[in-house]
């Protein structure tokens, strides 16, 4: 699969939309010709025709073509509502200077193809941003209308629109005001960091909340593994600054890389076998790497829910 820089030029062309149109069918080129082509990846907008409901709805050209009955999928059929949830925190903004290649920016690429890749399968999608609140909750709607005001609000994401330093994480909060506005059963996709400094089993109570309401939760933890879990920096003397509260520190990374890796790893490792426990996907989506990995967890989350 190419990287994204092969793909296209965000810079150059500013369309968040066709931009995941490419991941989404590079991915299903690239899986078809992988050990996981087994995977759903037909997409229709039509269902089968029940016999004794109401011919309003049949698709007779199709019918003339196939010779079977076929009903045209409206919003209100769609097989699953998807709610896209985006950690907006000033840490999500690291690597600080790198304008593309940030996790906001990773993070904001994949929804977009999961966006589109959950609209190929008839599934309405809505949106939801955080820092220490909500900051944006768009219902899940179907509509091609919607869908332009999903990637708008995502083009604005990835062009650090409103996005500031100093803006901290209250996961837990979010989740649990997130489970009690979602009142139908739905997918819930989160892109975070999780670096705020709430513990693994605190993250896990908001967590219980969603599923006890009756979602399906897929977590991704969104890092840059190199920095941020082996912290393989220069050894020389730094000087790092926290994003989310301005505090900062002088040290020579040599002097604390492992006993900051086991705890960024300890952290992560606690995190992954409570969801595990509780039945909530987790996928680690490293920003060095390609938008496959994700793609491939929402597909696999998927095929568990038929």
């Amino acid at each position: 699969m190419k990287q994204l820089s092969d793909l296209i030029q965000f810079e150059e062309f500013d369309n968040l939309e066709l931009l995941a149109k490419q991941i989404v069918e590079g991915f299903l080129i690239g899986l078809h010709r992988s050990p996981y082509h087994g995977f759903s990846v037909e997409f229709a907008e039509h269902r089968l025709y029940n016999k004794g409901e109401s011919t309003k709805h049949i698709d007779w050209k199709l019918y003339a073509r196939s010779d079977k009955l076929f009903v045209k999928q409206f919003e209100e059929e769609t097989n699953l509502r998807a709610h896209i949830v985006i950690d907006t925190s000033s840490s999500m903004l690291f690597p600080y200077q790198q304008k593309h290649q940030t996790k906001l920016g990773f993070s904001v690429l994949c929804a977009a193809a999961l966006v589109h890749l959950l609209r190929k399968q008839r599934d309405a999608v809505g949106l939801c941003t955080f820092s220490d609140k909500i900051d944006l909750l768009i219902p899940a709607k179907l509509s091609n209308t919607h869908a332009h005001l999903l990637y708008a609000h995502l083009g604005k994401l990835y062009n650090k629109e409103g996005i500031e330093k100093n803006r901290e994480t209250k996961i837990s909060d979010t989740l649990h005001k997130l489970a009690e506005a979602l009142h139908k059963r739905s997918l819930v996709i989160v892109f975070s960091d999780f670096m705020g400094d709430e513990t693994p089993k605190e993250l896990l109570e908001s967590l219980q909340h969603l599923r006890f309401n009756k979602h399906e939760v897929l977590l991704f933890s969104v890092r840059d593994i190199e920095f941020e879990n082996e912290f393989n920096f220069v050894n020389r003397p730094s000087q790092f600054i926290d994003l989310e509260t301005g505090e900062n520190i002088k040290l020579n990374p040599s002097d604390i890389r492992e006993i900051y890796s086991k705890k960024q790893k300890d952290f992560f490792n606690e995190l992954e076998l409570l969801c595990g426990q509780f039945a909530i996907d987790y996928a680690e989506a490293d920003i060095r790497k390609e938008f496959h990995s994700v793609l491939q967890a929402y597909l696999l989350k998927r095929k568990k829910m038929k």
